[in-house]
């Protein structure tokens, strides 16, 4: 466990704490340090799982979610957010499922070149993402109606739109309490 500020271990916890813990589990059967850092306040952690899950793990989501992890990888990255960076890309490796071209999209995230690597629908979501992240104030109803140019639907506009709030709402609490992924098991998805 490692953060700036003190987090309870689940051997430390009260009954309430360890019954958000045990909702905050991942697939490993641990609790990641994004959300045990929020264990003195454990309505916080409650709240922050249920909005993780319907950002990225709602079954009502159409966005392929090889997609979601990218916008979520390419969101970290603009907000130079390792600890979400380091898992959500492990995340988008793992279905992408094609090595080269997961180097090839993860070379233009970084580049922050989207174009390098994507065009139509999935570059003007990456598109948004960027200007949502960096100018947010500068939206503008254009930049809706350009994903609906490229056929994203308006479900698919607001799944977009929640996951890059998410992260940025997630790679600023992480970033502002020095979060790290030590002790953690870095993404998702276990090893076959």
């Amino acid at each position: 466990m490692s953060a700036w500020i003190k987090m309870i271990s689940d051997e430390d916890a009260n009954e309430d704490l360890l019954n958000i813990l045990e909702l905050s589990r991942t697939p490993h059967g641990t609790v990641d340090n994004v959300m045990r850092v929020h264990s003195l306040r454990p309505n916080t952690m409650r709240g922050h799982m249920v909005l993780y899950q319907a950002a990225l793990h709602d079954g009502a989501n159409t966005l392929p979610t090889w997609l979601q992890e990218t916008i979520s990888s390419y969101v970290s990255i603009l907000n130079n957010c390792n600890y979400s960076l380091d898992n959500h890309w492990s995340n988008a490796r793992h279905l992408i499922a094609n090595e080269p071209r997961a180097i090839e999209i993860e070379r233009a995230l970084k580049g922050r070149r989207p174009q390098d690597a994507f065009s139509g629908a999935e570059l003007a979501l990456l598109n948004y993402a960027e200007k949502l992240t960096l100018m947010p104030s500068e939206i503008i109803k254009s930049d809706v109606d350009n994903l609906k140019a490229e056929g994203v639907d308006d479900g698919q506009i607001l799944e977009a739109n929640q996951i890059i709030s998410y992260f940025n709402y997630v790679n600023r609490s992480l970033n502002g309490l020095g979060v790290s992924t030590d002790g953690d098991t870095i993404g998702y998805y276990t090893d076959d």
